[in-house]
């Protein structure tokens, strides 16, 4: 199953972001090859929304986010206010099914790692669980270096195939910046994990012709299956 799982070390720190460059990447270069595009669950509106909005994806909603709450809150506190389950079998069936149809998918994970999926797993597990290849983006800023080593921690000891980092810089900053909040060179020491790329501020971070060219700057050698 060609399939990567795009995680964050929280939420609003660019997943979407990268979700997008990928897929607009893919829709520029891969022309005729079939993309997937999916959030197994999603409170509130958002994502799916967005990937309906900008991308071709000849998916039905269910395909596209399998799992869905209106109040916007974690997961299982969602579906408890909503007096429901919380079926991951459910969605990984819905995959799977996609997996037959797709020659390539992506999944949004929701915040970290660490963040609860269920009552009972989380990010991390869902990773492992579902074997699925994952990458990590960190925002530039304060607290970024920490906050790679500890999700980096939690995704190793979930055993999840983590394929490197993308730091995504959500807010303007400048090169010196950038360096003193998310050296590279030490996250990778630290981590034992490669930066694949930085995704620059987007001012309009919907511009599919911006955000071809942003992927083609990461390692897509690592990201994407090109060679299918």
């Amino acid at each position: 199953m060609n399939t990567l799982l795009i995680a964050g070390t929280d939420s609003g720190v660019g997943k979407t972001v990268l979700m997008c460059a990928l897929a607009a990447y893919w829709q520029t270069y891969c022309a005729g090859r079939s993309l997937g595009m999916m959030k197994p669950v999603q409170c509130g509106e958002g994502d799916r929304e967005l990937f309906i909005r900008l991308f071709p994806l000849n998916q039905s909603l269910t395909e596209i986010n399998p799992i869905h709450f209106e109040t916007r809150l974690a997961p299982p506190v969602a579906a408890d206010r909503a007096g429901q389950r919380i079926q991951l079998d459910a969605a990984w069936q819905v995959l799977e099914h996609l997996a037959k149809q797709k020659e390539w998918i992506l999944l949004e994970g929701v915040g970290g790692f660490g963040s609860p999926i269920s009552h009972e797993s989380t990010v991390a597990d869902l990773a492992w669980d579902w074997r699925i290849p994952t990458v990590l983006v960190v925002p530039v800023k304060r607290g970024a270096i920490g906050q790679s080593v500890a999700n980096v921690a939690l995704a190793r000891q979930s055993r999840v195939h983590l394929k490197g980092i993308v730091l995504n810089r959500m807010h303007p900053c400048t090169d010196q910046e950038q360096e003193d909040w998310a050296p590279i060179h030490l996250i990778e020491s630290l981590t034992g994990v490669p930066i694949l790329g930085e995704i620059p501020h987007l001012s309009e971070p919907t511009d599919l012709g911006k955000l071809s060219q942003v992927a083609s700057n990461l390692d897509l050698e690592r990201l994407m299956p090109l060679s299918l």
